[in-house]
């Protein structure tokens, strides 16, 4: 985030991410590439003002048009967006790369940081969680259409409509779900803003299939590394099973936002979330307690 100098109420907001395939068709990987890009912005409360593109890919494929592919995805995500894509720059890498620079505005009084969690804000989520699960299981051939075209749907959903529903109820804590998984990512939150948080496991939404693919062991590097990481903050409950474990803490591209709202502003947000058409599920407590980021998951 950048202070406009002399400026009493903008910010310049930038944010750069990009990743390698992980589905199989081209203009699916630009358009996820591209709301993964987003979602830092939004997070935020940022309106997105332009991207750039950032591209590696083989010189031995560009006649293939797959490059092409990508970058139409992205275009077309970045259109409903309302966001011009004013150039970019590319090089050439033997496995193809793709991602964004994105620049907003925003507010610096109404900035929603990661930060502004307090005791007793009740915590929402806005997109089911699996995405690593399924990706792991498409690259292994071992998951069907029907779950591949569900965890895609998911990925290339923009969270601009959750930003706005975030916005106009006055939420001042949140955070994208993104590769440290839903849990890595509430942590933060809660070490940030010097709180705990209980989450209620069974109201977290789980893309179809995801649970399964745990229990069979389509589990990705990223999401091993993620339970690994959080062993010392997390307390799980009792009958908490590994896959579920497994779940919460699956790495995640182009996931929801993680709101932590006041109690008495619950009702206006999710009544704004489904105006919006937006999916959300209440799924936790932020509570005080002496080990800031700690999560206890019942």
């Amino acid at each position: 985030m950048y202070l406009l100098e002399g400026e009493t109420t903008r910010a310049i907001v930038v944010s750069v991410d990009f990743f390698t395939p992980m589905v199989d068709d081209a203009g699916d990987f630009g358009r996820i590439a591209a709301a993964n890009a987003l979602s830092d912005l939004y997070a935020m409360g940022a309106r997105p003002l332009f991207a750039l593109n950032l591209l590696g890919f083989p010189r031995r494929l560009l006649d293939s048009g797959l490059a092409e592919e990508m970058i139409a995805g992205a275009a077309s995500v970045a259109t409903l967006a309302g966001v011009p894509i004013l150039g970019g720059h590319s090089i050439d890498d033997p496995e193809p790369k793709f991602g964004m620079v994105v620049v907003g505005e925003a507010n610096r009084d109404r900035l929603v940081t990661n930060g502004g969690a307090r005791p007793g804000d009740r915590l929402v989520l806005t997109k089911a969680l699996g995405t690593g699960l399924v990706t792991t299981a498409l690259k292994n051939d071992a998951t069907d259409d029907e779950t591949i075209a569900s965890a895609v749907a998911s990925m290339t959903t923009l969270n601009d409509a959750a930003c706005e529903a975030m916005m106009e109820v006055g939420v001042e804590a949140a955070t994208d779900v993104t590769g440290f998984g839903l849990l890595g990512h509430m942590r933060s939150l809660l070490t940030a803003s010097e709180c705990e948080a209980i989450v209620r496991s069974e109201t977290v939404p789980i893309l179809p299939g995801a649970l399964e693919l745990a229990r069979e062991g389509q589990v990705p590097g990223g999401s091993r590394r993620n339970l690994e990481d959080l062993a010392s903050d997390v307390v799980w409950g009792a009958g908490i099973e590994e896959p579920l474990r497994v779940v919460l803490c699956d790495a995640q591209t182009s996931g929801g936002l993680l709101m932590a709202v006041e109690g008495t502003r619950l009702d206006a947000l999710l009544a704004a979330l489904r105006d919006r058409a937006v999916s959300a599920a209440v799924i936790g407590t932020v509570v005080d307690g002496d080990r800031p980021g700690r999560i206890e998951v019942v």
